[in-house]
């Protein structure tokens, strides 16, 4: 037995089950009977699909489950007591200090009146009782230990000024502000680039080594996984399916549900036709592709739809005619500068997007690559006018749309949408997904030709498209998990049938087999409809399986672009080998 199995459990899970109440039915059992053990200075992971019950379980040792709990059972032993039954106020005497948790969605758990300067202090000043300016000073510390840019400025700065990674980053400074010696991470890295999820990563080895921290690591990402922990719980449906040594369950997993949700994962080594999915393995589920649709949608516009065989991928969806080798949209030299103020008379400038041009194919796919900050996000929102550009031009469809009116440019808001990065800002929280879904259809009616009576019909059968339920059509946006509100946003923007759709990061929320079907029906979608897309997004895999070309940003400026094959095998620029060598499991092929 090797030291770190004999060493000291520090945290005790012990026959543990949650349940919450239902309308009219029996209670859900969303962990059933699970138990497992965190020693002193080890990295447990926690790995599953979305609702396997792994968020489910780190509230429950927080203490952080909401009161309408029906059940909560067996025993969370730590420190020599259970924690279920002692009383709350020691609970949250512990909380913050001894144990601390880095929760899946930033802006959920900041506060966006607060700055991220007070917001980290007042934990400081709670919880170790320093002085404001003692306290200010830690703050500037953690912040750059998660390498957030410019700590100093970002003290002043809200939750809305920062990008999606640094409210990430933001929140880890503040769950390691105490030095707790068990740190719950979940999700930590999911909206990180990969050089920045590297440098979290060598952080928490860092104060695990310094502090003999104990973490427990809930992820979907098997690669990053493989490259911290040091034992690995597999979770399915609340229980565990297997458990054990994290190369043992890595290189040789003996539970076929561990051995798919290997199998599903992207890598930068090669470009399948497909991905499996995890009903390619356990016979329970078919790929989104393959679901049979009762109803063929209403017809867009004169296109007519194509009697194929019932529950092939294009049985529903109309036949279009396009030119691979046509350009859709040609962007030239755009640029933006963000000016802000600082005191009454200097100011401070930042080269956000500078000089970018590049074409997009019809029916291709330009991947966008680089850091937080790089200027991704700022160029799509460019090229869709919700952003003013600087200088430079967009040509979409042969037509300069840059100095359109808003009523010239209304037509073109329907060829080209976008699915922005948390699902959770992007969606109105008092809509249905239903209302959310027949609102384009229904501003657009002129254009699609979707009438009235069918409008519904195409928002549901959009929904079974992404893999939601006729039921969800009902359901309001907090009723869903991360990865099914981005799969919403996805049926929103497809409903009208665009020529582009921008994808700003779709895949960051879902876990690997989810992400393994959306990936297969963005190909399938685009096979079909001839969509062109420009997919930004952090996860290079995920850029190799599905991009045709792809475009590599630094600080605002394209240092590499060209075919995707020919960027990932030989890369040119030392950012891009940078970028490729920070992927986790890069030097460890056989983990992934």
């Amino acid at each position: 037995m090797n030291g770190t199995r004999e060493q000291k459990a520090l945290f005790e899970v012990r026959n543990l089950n949650v349940a919450f109440p239902r309308l009219r039915q029996a209670p859900f059992t969303a962990v059933r009977d699970i138990s497992f053990d965190i020693r002193e200075n080890e990295t447990v992971a926690l790995v599953g699909e979305s609702g396997s019950g792994k968020s489910v379980t780190a509230l429950a040792m927080m203490g952080l489950l909401p009161a309408g709990a029906t059940e909560i059972t067996g025993q969370l032993i730590y420190d020599g007591k259970n924690m279920l039954t002692v009383p709350e106020a020691e609970r949250r005497r512990r909380r913050g200090s001894e144990w601390a948790m880095v929760f899946q969605e930033p802006m959920t758990s900041l506060n966006p009146v607060m700055t991220i300067g007070d917001q980290i202090m007042e934990v400081l000043r709670l919880k170790l009782r320093m002085t404001r300016g003692d306290s200010r000073r830690r703050c500037v510390e953690l912040l750059e230990e998660v390498a957030l840019p410019e700590p100093e400025h970002a003290l002043l700065r809200y939750p809305s000024q920062l990008s999606g990674g640094q409210q990430q980053r933001a929140m880890i400074a503040m769950a390691l502000a105490c030095e707790p010696g068990l740190l719950i991470a979940d999700e930590p890295t999911t909206a990180l680039d990969v050089t920045v999820q590297r440098q979290i990563i060598e952080l928490l080895r860092v104060l695990k080594a310094r502090h003999r921290m104990s973490v427990l690591f809930i992820s979907h990402d098997l690669g990053l996984v493989g490259e911290l922990a040091d034992r690995i719980v597999v979770m399915r449906r609340g229980v565990i399916r297997e458990a054990g040594e994290a190369g043992q369950v890595l290189t040789a997993p003996k539970d076929r549900y561990t051995q798919a949700l290997i199998q599903c994962r992207p890598t930068t080594a090669s470009q399948p036709r497909r991905l499996p999915v995890i009903g390619d393995f356990l016979d329970e589920r078919p790929d989104l592709a393959q679901i049979q649709i009762k109803e063929a949608p209403p017809p867009v516009g004169n296109v007519v739809y194509t009697a194929e065989t019932p529950g092939s991928a294009s049985s529903a969806l109309p036949a279009a005619a396009y030119s691979p080798s046509a350009t859709l949209m040609r962007v030239h030299g755009l640029r933006k500068i963000f000016v802000k103020r600082e005191g009454l008379l200097r100011k401070h400038s930042t080269v956000a997007v500078n000089d970018v041009s590049f074409d997009l194919k019809r029916g291709q796919t330009l991947g966008i690559v680089g850091e937080s900050g790089s200027g991704k996000t700022t160029l799509a929102m460019m090229i869709l006018r919700l952003l003013d550009s600087d200088g430079g031009s967009v040509e979409f469809d042969g037509v300069d749309i840059t100095p359109l009116s808003e009523k010239a440019f209304y037509p073109y808001r329907r060829r080209m949408q976008i699915v922005f990065q948390n699902p959770y800002a992007s969606l109105n929280p008092r809509f249905t997904v239903g209302q959310s879904l027949l609102e384009p259809l229904r501003l657009h009616r002129a254009e699609t030709g979707v009438s009235r009576k069918d409008d519904v019909r195409c928002a549901l059968d959009w929904l079974r498209r992404v893999g939601l339920g006729d039921e969800a059509f009902y359901k309001y946006p907090h009723e869903f998990s991360g990865g099914q509100r981005q799969r919403v946003a996805l049926a929103r923007a497809l409903t009208i049938r665009p020529d582009m759709v921008i994808l700003d990061e779709p895949v960051s929320a879902l876990d690997v087999s989810v992400q393994a079907q959306i990936l297969n029906l963005l190909k399938d979608l685009q096979d079909e409809l001839g969509i062109s897309y420009l997919f930004i997004s952090h996860d290079l895999g995920v850029v190799r399986f599905l991009c045709d070309d792809v475009l590599v940003l630094q600080r605002g400026g394209i240092v590499e672009s060209g075919e995707a094959g020919k960027i990932f095998e030989h890369p040119q620029a030392p950012y891009t080998r940078r970028l490729l060598e920070s992927v986790p499991g890069f030097r460890q092929p056989s983990l992934l």
